[in-house]
């Protein structure tokens, strides 16, 4: 597997352009710490070690950079979501997942921005709720079902668009402990409009409630009993289904492109001078790919409001493949379907996660190909005191 370094890194454009956001008061307390890990990641600022090749014949030597390992870093994120997907792996069934997408109007992105926390709580437990509400109806499933729910909240062109993706088995578990399959061989799960509806009168049950606690507030209040006179009804409440997948391989790399995903890449970068940043997109309207051109100031602003709060969680489980009942309704489900549960692999450290990925141990001398790289020397993060050494000035140099 071979990789590409990008011409231009989002770090580069938040050391220059960063300032401006801050006089603008437009970066809060963590938002600015993000910026500052994302801007360090693997520069000396945050220390680094020299390596050295075991054998006499090579010699190579290099100087490794330490990450930031924050989740909004374009460059922290790859070994994380190769350990996500294969700790998944025990939790597949052999059966057809379905991959749905929730998504909420323009018009309620002011409440998100201004209460994330509350609203993305509040889109989590909706989601689900109209999922179980299916899943228990003897009409569509009549069983306990669960899902996996992963929170994005950008659109190709770093706008707000809070969305939640669901990945959703196609079936689950009767009260008696019966595994049923769904009805058919449809291509979706459930009818999408009838989602739609469901999906936006819990949202907006749970809307109402914000409001009478008083932990939000609704410029314009529901009429009691008459929740579709509200303008939120008038807008489109979107649920996307796509095609079920029936290949378990297909379905875990499915799910990791969206797990560990931020809201742009750093190979989208096309462009970064004058105070212009320019950028590839694709429009979901057209279905054509472009390039869209904002100012730095624009780019870091848009960049900004996808900074999750801390310590909150983007990733979800439900149901059945839930922490409190995964292992007892996965081995139920894998009896009645006559299946070996999955090798465990939670065991493997990151080094051997690598190997398995790529093919090659990431100790291995990339000069030689034979010989083993041995740290020979380690210089702390300059926060802590380090001195001023000279060292490579970019990551990734390396020197024989």
């Amino acid at each position: 597997m071979s990789f590409s370094m990008p011409l231009f890194e989002v770090a580069d454009i938040i050391r220059i352009h960063r300032e401006e956001l801050q006089k603008d008061g437009k970066l809060n307390a963590h938002q600015k710490k993000v910026f500052t890990n994302i801007s360090k990641c693997r520069t000396k600022d945050l220390g680094y070690h020299i390596d050295l090749c075991d054998q006499e014949s090579c010699g190579h030597m290099q100087v490794s950079y330490n990450s930031c390992r924050d989740r909004h870093c374009p460059k922290c994120n790859g070994i994380k979501r190769e350990k996500w997907i294969v700790h998944r792996e025990e939790d597949l069934l052999p059966v057809k997942y379905f991959h749905t997408v929730f998504t909420i109007p323009e018009t309620l992105n002011r409440l998100f921005i201004k209460h994330p926390v509350v609203m993305y709580n509040l889109l989590f437990s909706s989601v689900w709720q109209t999922v179980k509400k299916f899943g228990f109806d003897p009409k569509h499933l009549g069983a306990k079902t669960g899902m996996i729910c992963i929170l994005h909240t950008w659109g190709q062109n770093l706008a707000f668009h809070p969305h939640i993706h669901c990945i959703i088995p196609g079936g689950g578990l009767t009260k008696p402990g019966k595994w049923k399959n769904t009805r058919g061989d449809g291509k979706y799960l459930y009818p999408v409009k009838a989602l739609n509806k469901v999906f936006r009168g819990i949202f907006s049950d749970g809307l109402i409630d914000l409001d009478s606690k008083g932990i939000i507030c609704l410029v314009q209040k529901f009429v009691p009993n008459r929740k579709y006179l509200h303008p939120f009804y008038k807008k489109k409440w979107v649920v996307f289904a796509k095609l079920p997948m029936y290949n378990a391989k297909q379905v875990i790399n499915y799910i990791g492109r969206y797990t560990h995903r931020i809201a742009i890449s750093n190979h989208r970068l096309k462009s970064f001078k004058d105070g212009k940043v320019t950028f590839s997109w694709f429009n979901y309207k057209t279905s054509k790919t472009g390039e869209m051109e904002l100012s730095a100031f624009e780019f870091l602003r848009r960049f900004s409001m996808h900074i999750l709060p801390s310590g909150f969680m983007k990733i979800r489980h439900y149901g059945i493949l839930s922490s409190r009942n995964k292992a007892g309704s996965l081995k139920t489900a894998r009896e009645m379907l006559e299946v070996e549960p999955p090798e465990s692999k939670k065991h493997l450290s990151w080094q051997q996660l690598f190997e398995l990925c790529n093919g090659h141990s990431p100790s291995r001398c990339p000069i030689c190909k034979k010989g083993t790289m041995v740290r020979v020397k380690s210089f702390a993060p300059k926060i802590r005191g380090s001195p001023e050494l000279p060292v490579p000035a970019h990551p990734g140099t390396t020197m024989k």
